[in-house]
């Protein structure tokens, strides 16, 4: 059985309202926290390996050390619950379903460094949720956990929540601090970076909600317990929002050694694809990482099983392997088209573009345009190149990661799929009454020695 630290009181009736928690454990992790030094809470999350999991992967240990401490400045943590990605909805139910466990890792976290405001960013379309959240910091804040001289410690915290306009750049980190000062959201030039001048030009931490939710066990068991859990540098346990063709959508905490192929097949998980149809392929985390054929997920180009962390899903690299992600596990069977599929996740892109940085404000707007003909049967051969061309020159020349999230589906598709997109073009007529197929994406590969 896996092992269980973020959803492991998930199924508790009343685990949403603070009487329920706190009798099932809750908010030890801050009696606990608050008798540490902050630099012994950022020590123990060193120890835990625990990496951002909101999509980059990117050590939080070592992220909070960057935070700068100018005498007599105030710090800010922020909270980026801008959940946006297509295919990711985990921090949803973190939020909706298990909120104190949010507020309780926001209070520790916020004592760490030093924050004695604190802000959650929620996305716009998350109506319902601000007012959960709302709720449990009410109720954690009447128990004595938020306020003043919390616990007698001389440590003050106030948790704000700010709703955001539905604008997926503002998952960006420098976007959401700009949005949350009241501006228009678009990513700032780095450096300056926000642990030097983030939030009102003051030191900031941004971190994703279910990084800041896994800091409470990183307490309760210590985060060399908590680094034993898991494979190499991939620490812990992950959510992993799952959907497509599966017959059990929906949330789940995973190892790190569990297979891609147990995590689509078993019945623990998602239970396998309906209607005994076969595997096409799938984006393992989130529509911006490169979508692999189905030949590719379970075995590496190596022969090598293929696991659900950060090392094994990128072996290869680009060419061969893809990304964790924030964990948004999309699933498609033998009847979906991926032209399709990329034309809607341009589409996407395009339309959630700030427009600050030309080869992103023009250039996802000409992928849409070339796979919305490549699709509705108006394409031309040269448009395949064209495309790639288009994807090349957006990478990695954009202020924020909007412009390579854009790209990076888009060199997947046709690195992998070319054949379908060659399909669409050569049959114009044909393409448009039934799809393409799995053709040999299933087919094993020839092992690289």
């Amino acid at each position: 059985m896996a092992v269980k630290l973020l959803l492991d009181k998930a199924h508790i009736e009343g685990i949403r309202y603070y009487d329920t928690w706190r009798k099932n454990g809750g908010y030890t992790a801050v009696e606990k926290a608050l008798k540490m030094t902050p630099d012994e809470i950022v020590e123990e999350v060193k120890k835990s390996g625990l990496r951002g999991r909101g999509g980059a992967g990117f050590p939080t240990g070592m992220k909070w050390s960057f935070l700068a401490k100018p005498e007599g400045v105030p710090r800010h943590l922020v909270c980026n619950a801008d959940e946006s990605e297509p295919g990711t909805f985990k921090d949803r139910y973190l939020m909706e379903f298990i909120p104190h466990l949010l507020i309780e890792g926001l209070i520790i976290s916020s004592f760490a460094l030093g924050s004695s405001a604190t802000y959650i960013y929620i996305r716009g379309e998350y109506a319902w949720i601000p007012d959960i959240l709302e709720e449990a910091i009410a109720e954690a804040k009447a128990n004595g956990w938020l306020g003043k001289n919390i616990l007698g410690t001389g440590f003050d915290c106030e948790i704000y929540v700010q709703r955001g306009g539905g604008a997926y750049i503002c998952g960006e980190e420098t976007a959401l601090i700009e949005s949350l000062e009241g501006k228009r959201g678009n990513p700032r030039l780095k450096p300056p970076f926000p642990a030097v001048q983030g939030l009102w030009m003051r030191p900031t931490v941004v971190n994703n909600v279910e990084t800041l939710a896994a800091v409470v066990p990183i307490i309760n068991m210590g985060g060399e317990e908590y680094g034993k859990i898991g494979v190499g540098r991939s620490t812990g346990t992950k959510l992993i929002s799952a959907c497509g063709n599966i017959n059990k959508p929906g949330v789940y905490e995973i190892n790190f050694d569990l297979s891609v192929e147990e995590f689509i097949y078993s019945d623990e998980y998602c239970g396998g694809i309906p209607n005994g149809k076969r595997l096409k392929a799938c984006i393992p985390g989130g529509s911006s990482v490169p979508i692999v054929p189905a030949n590719l997920l379970f075995k590496t180009a190596k022969g090598e099983t293929r696991y659900m962390n950060y090392e094994s899903l990128s072996d290869g690299g680009f060419a061969t392997g893809t990304m964790l992600g924030s964990g948004g596990f999309i699933v498609l069977d033998e009847d979906q088209c991926v032209v399709r599929h990329t034309m809607s996740l341009a589409h996407f892109y395009n339309h959630e573009s700030c427009g600050q940085c030309s080869p992103c404000r023009e250039g996802t707007g000409w992928m849409y345009k070339i796979l919305k003909n490549i699709e509705y049967g108006k394409g031309k051969m040269s448009d395949i190149d064209l495309l790639w061309d288009i994807q090349r020159r957006i990478e990695g020349n954009t202020i924020c990661p909007l412009g390579d999230a854009a790209a990076w589906p888009v060199a997947a598709a046709i690195r992998h799929f070319r054949d379908e997109f060659e399909w669409h073009v050569l049959n114009p007529e044909e393409s448009q009454t039934r799809n393409y197929g799995i053709a040999h994406y299933a087919d094993p590969r020839e092992v690289v020695a």
